[in-house]
């Protein structure tokens, strides 16, 4: 049977993914209920044939969607062989969807970080849970990095770790910059001292290039998804003080516009 891949959610990272893996030969198609993204928006055609699908949907709720309920790609695509949970939800959330989908169908859950800088770039960088061997083709099409966190779970666990620390330094970061503002230094000349001190991170370092560095929250821009992703580390904390990114999370939701300099 010849492979047809599948990327669902084609916004602003899962667009650029479908790209590079139709650049790089493979016979990927893209399915998006919004007409403007530019794709497909028959489900049927979509999963016609399908054997490997890669989620990109914003979060728990489009997931239930295209799995089981609006979409039902999982009752629908009958050819379907693999399902690559690309999408950033709680570990607790991925484990869950074993016990829904039938044990012919392998899971792997393979979040991506990088902005949609990298996306276009295809040189993302994956954490994998669950064995990658079956997609590595896949994943080197997109992206630069890959790394095997271990079982089904543990590339998801990975990720929203890493995006409570992304989401502590856009907080910092840019409330780092508002009080430069007031003592009047320069935006750049701080960014490119903390590029070379001690401070530097990848908000910093890649201010001018990520696209939603200068962005304030709302719910449905990528501030608001990294308040999202804060949400699902906080559904694994261990039972402990959370109090630290929480306020995090707050300071996030708080971000106001920062005009370009």
């Amino acid at each position: 049977m010849t492979d047809v891949i599948g990327v669902a959610g084609c916004g602003r990272m899962g667009r650029p993914m479908l790209k590079n893996l139709q650049k790089a030969g493979f016979n990927a198609r893209g399915f998006d209920p919004c007409p403007d993204a530019g794709v497909g928006t028959d489900i049927d055609a979509f999963c016609d044939g399908l054997t490997t699908l890669i989620t990109v949907v914003r979060d728990a709720a489009e997931t239930d969607a295209l799995l089981f309920d609006d979409q039902a790609v999982v009752a629908r695509a009958k050819t379907l062989r693999t399902i690559v949970i690309s999408s950033t939800l709680s570990p607790n959330c991925v484990k869950s969807l074993r016990s829904r989908i039938a044990d012919r169908v392998t899971l792997i859950d393979a979040p991506m970080s990088g902005a949609q800088v990298r996306a276009q770039a295809g040189t993302l960088t994956f954490m994998v849970g669950g064995d990658p061997t079956p997609i590595m083709p896949l994943l080197q099409a997109m992206g630069q990095e890959i790394h095997h966190m271990g079982g089904y779970g543990a590339g998801m666990t990975g990720k929203v770790l890493n995006n409570l620390l992304a989401a502590s330094h856009t907080a910092m970061t840019r409330l780092v910059l508002d009080w430069g503002d007031t003592q009047g230094v320069d935006e750049k000349k701080l960014l490119a001292l903390i590029g070379t001190a001690s401070g530097q991170n990848w908000l910093a370092s890649g201010f001018d290039e990520i696209e939603f560095a200068r962005d304030g929250f709302s719910d449905d821009n990528s501030i608001g998804i990294l308040a999202k992703d804060v949400g699902a580390a906080l559904d694994i904390a261990p039972d402990t003080n959370t109090a630290l990114p929480e306020a995090v999370q707050t300071a996030v939701r708080q971000l106001k516009p920062r005009p370009k300099q």
